[in-house]
């Protein structure tokens, strides 16, 4: 396998021209051949460049409107001949095709065309690009004798290697560039597939592609010693735009999805206050400002270093005023106005998230890596309505315990199993997270109320999945929940049934379970 590769001789197809004039100059100050296609060469031939034209060299003329001037054996033959064997070179030259040593080509922008407004499919259908992918791949294939250059980004780095190497290009960079062809291929096709499917996928086929790009290195992972990088899902749905403070770490945009999560799960202006990927406080109110005071008074200790979550556009100056008196790690709203842009810029270690719309993508899979692979899931995004709730119990719950556990079982969704709420209508009282049994997250949620001086006396609770025994059951009626919310299933149901009816409790069944490892 050859080192360096001498260019003689380059194809030039693209249809992003920028940097395209001072790359052919390059190339023509080496004495370097330019083969041209269609457009490309016209643009060259007008800026004064010698262009040899894709028909001269396979002595065929550019058919169907442009739909066939490469695939041609004096084309791909040029391309795809190993230059470490003989018998093929001699091949080459006894068919007359002098091998092509630079392949420069950017593709159709199909992307770019259906993310376009009003983009009809037949406008999507002409913008699939058959030959440069062909010539990609090839050239790719070939990297041991042939460069590929996929993107003008690249081309700083392919004259710097011109001039470094007197004219040639070394196997290491051909390798990377081959290594970034093939990615680009690989994106492109994706998102044809995904289009044509009109963004539908088998969600556990038998083989399954995930298209992500890298959106930003992130300091650190989990831990200091972890690397991490966040990777957005292309043409997936946009997770937010930082607008203030310094960079996001792994950390925040967990607890970012968690928060903004629970956030839109709710109709009325809501606040959403998470600390380590659990909501430490919840509730609706009035406007966030309300909503604000409420879910603080849930955990106040906890909300130090958390995230706060509006999902209404965040206005009040004085609710900016209060926000300013914690430190807090990021606030998430779907709009700040410039006087609470003006406030809370002032604190430089928050970082500010805009996320309009405000909404969690239902449309694709949750992945979570094991050792030897990763697990798929759908994403719990199916809710349930009121009128699928299936009272249990001899008392049915009042109006306002209804309203209660309804509040209580969106948020139960988004803490860690076991999960225990308490609440009122309006605001959670008293959380119990990631406990090993779910009547010590049951004493977790009293314990938690206790601490910060809340009387639970009427409220609610909502078990995140089924009581396996009632002494769950039997904590919550002893702290003073009057109605409980949760899915039912258990061998014992009917004991947690007479538990609630022994208590005077309202006890609800959803007949869906939310736990969230």
């Amino acid at each position: 396998m050859l080192d360096k590769i001498k260019i003689s001789r380059a194809l030039l197809s693209v249809h992003d021209k920028t940097g395209l004039l001072d790359l052919a100059r390059e190339l023509d100050q080496r004495r370097i051949e330019i083969i041209s296609t269609g457009g490309t060469a016209q643009f060259l031939k007008d800026n004064g460049f010698a262009v040899i034209s894709v028909s001269d060299v396979t002595r065929f003329p550019e058919i169907l409107g442009g739909r066939v001037k490469t695939l041609h054996p004096n084309i791909h033959g040029a391309i795809l001949a190993r230059r470490e064997q003989e018998e093929q070179m001699q091949q080459l030259a006894a068919l007359g095709i002098a091998p092509i040593d630079l392949v420069v080509v950017n593709l159709y922008p199909f992307e770019k065309t259906i993310a376009r407004p009003g983009c009809s499919r037949e406008e999507a259908l002409e913008n699939i690009d058959i030959g440069g992918p062909c010539m990609i791949r090839a050239a790719a294939k070939n990297h041991p004798g042939v460069a590929v250059i996929t993107s003008p980004l690249q081309y700083g780095e392919l004259v710097q290697e011109l001039s470094e190497q007197d004219g040639c290009t070394t196997l290491r960079s051909r390798e990377k560039w081959a290594h970034t062809a093939f990615q680009r291929t690989s994106r492109y096709d994706q998102a044809i597939q995904t289009y044509l499917s009109d963004g539908k996928t088998e969600a556990f086929a038998e083989t399954v592609t995930i298209h992500l790009s890298k959106a930003q290195e992130l300091r650190y992972g989990e831990n200091p010693h972890q690397s991490a990088a966040f990777y957005a899902e292309v043409g997936g749905m946009p997770f937010g735009q930082q607008i203030h403070g310094k960079e996001l770490s792994y950390n925040n945009i967990l607890d970012i999805h968690s928060a903004a999560g629970l956030a839109a799960e709710f109709a009325e202006p809501a606040c959403v206050i998470v600390k380590h990927n659990n909501p430490c406080g919840a509730a609706i109110g009035s406007d966030p400002g309300d909503a604000y005071e409420k879910a603080l008074v849930t955990d106040p200790v906890s909300a130090f270093g958390g995230i706060v979550a509006l999902n209404r556009p965040f206005e009040q100056e004085t609710l900016a005023q209060r926000l300013g008196e914690i430190f807090l790690e990021v606030i998430i709203a779907p709009e700040f106005s410039a006087a609470v842009l003006e406030i809370l810029r002032g604190k430089k270690n928050v970082r500010l998230m805009r996320w309009p719309g405000f909404q969690i993508s239902a449309g694709t899979l949750d992945v979570r890596k094991v050792s030897g692979g990763y697990l798929l899931q759908t994403v719990d995004v199916e809710p349930v309505a009121a009128p699928a709730y299936r009272t249990v119990s001899k008392r049915p719950p009042t109006p306002g315990e209804a309203r209660g556990v309804q509040f209580a079982w969106k948020v139960a969704k988004w803490v860690k199993s076991n999960a225990i709420i308490f609440a009122a209508a309006d605001r959670t009282l008293g959380i119990g997270a990631g406990q090993m049994s779910r009547v010590d997250s049951s004493r977790m949620a009293v314990l938690k109320a206790k601490n910060a001086g809340l009387d639970l006396t009427g409220s609610v609770a909502a078990s995140d999945a089924f009581f396996p025994f009632r002494d769950g059951l039997d904590v919550l009626a002893e702290a003073g929940a009057t109605a409980v919310i949760e899915p039912g299933g258990s061998v014992r149901d009917e004991e947690v049934i007479a538990a609630a009816d022994e208590h005077g409790m309202s006890l609800v069944f959803t007949g869906l379970r939310h736990f969230r490892h």
